[in-house]
């Protein structure tokens, strides 16, 4: 029976992170689809882009609360139905694959930067809390949220594994899922990779680069 609690609670997750909130903010709030200006991505950053502030705080709240809210659940109500480690990591990357390709906006999703903040504060608060303070100090130096972004990503599985069984317990399966959404995290932001090289990519607070 726990295996079938484990596969509906891993597909509700993925639903929960289907809810492209830059989308739905924007919409809310009488804004343009974030999908189809600046860097086209349905995320808080270019949803700044429009001009509104509000907005972009209110997406980037709401999409790393859909990556929490389905983890910290299972953690806090799963033992009872069998709901282990191995299903924590589940609800996790279904969260945030449900932001990268979600069910209802065909498919087109957000690169999951605020999403993954979101399931590794639900895998451990102080995880979430240095991979945050990793992304806000490099923004703070060089501007670049895509930069930060990448170095968060990189970093989150070296602090998992470093620093296991001294600020939260280690588990393989967290690990692999932090491993998994690092992976895909890097992957989503080739365009922004290849920009930086070339120095084109855009500055926090700055327009898109046409």
């Amino acid at each position: 029976m726990s295996t079938v609690y484990s596969i509906l609670a891993t597909i509700l997750a993925y639903l929960i992170g289907s809810l492209s909130f830059a989308v739905i903010v924007s919409r809310t709030m009488g804004l343009s689809d974030p999908r189809t200006y600046g860097s086209k991505n349905p995320g808080a950053t270019n949803v700044l882009r429009s001009g509104s502030k509000a907005a972009a705080v209110v997406t980037l709240l709401l999409d790393a609360a859909k990556g929490w809210l389905p983890v910290a659940l299972v953690v806090w109500l799963g033992k009872p139905y069998g709901l282990e480690e191995g299903t924590v990591a589940l609800v996790g990357i279904a969260a945030f694959l449900g932001h990268l390709w979600p069910v209802f906006f065909k498919f087109e999703g957000g690169k999951g930067v605020a999403t993954a903040l979101g399931v590794l504060l639900g895998f451990s608060g102080w995880l979430g809390l240095l991979v945050l303070l990793a992304w806000v100090a490099v923004a703070a130096i060089w501007r670049y949220s895509s930069l930060s972004s990448l170095v968060a990503a990189v970093l989150a599985p070296v602090f998992y594994i470093l620093i296991g069984g001294e600020l939260w317990d280690f588990h393989a399966e967290i690990f692999v899922a932090i491993l998994v959404m690092s992976a895909l995290l890097v992957y989503r932001h080739k365009l922004n990779i290849q920009r930086l090289v070339e120095g084109k990519e855009s500055k926090l607070g700055q327009k898109k680069s046409k």
